[in-house]
């Protein structure tokens, strides 16, 4: 399975509302539900309106469109990293899967998954 690194810093943060987002940017992730805005964003495109930050993100994608029948992809990756020290915040979309490490552990992230037989691109 390929995995391509994304160039950007990423930003977890909430937002009071997504007036101030710019939904053409790059990569926008929203999430909303009956208590909270959430917003995942290159840091450079972090709205005026944040109310909540968490800074210094690195992000991969799993390349290719996941079939939904497809089961444990993302688990999978998620339990290397776990059993390597490493947490990780991860975000679907309809196509695949995408996963944020803190940027201190990025390298390491990469490095334990290309042992782990993954491909790595960018």
């Amino acid at each position: 399975m390929e995995l391509k690194k994304l160039g950007e810093d990423f930003t977890v943060c909430k937002v009071k509302d997504y007036s101030l987002v710019d939904l053409d940017a790059e990569y926008c992730f929203i999430g909303k539900t009956d208590d909270e805005n959430s917003l995942v964003c290159i840091t450079e495109d972090v709205p005026q309106n944040v109310v909540q930050r968490d800074d210094g993100w690195k992000g991969f994608r799993i390349e290719g469109t996941l079939d939904f029948s497809l089961v444990g992809i993302l688990s999978k990756i998620s339990t290397i990293l776990t059993d390597s020290g490493i947490p990780i915040f991860a975000v679907s979309t309809y196509n695949t899967d995408y996963i944020f490490v803190k940027m201190e552990n990025y390298q390491k992230a990469l490095a334990v998954l290309e042992r782990s037989g993954y491909r790595i691109k960018g």
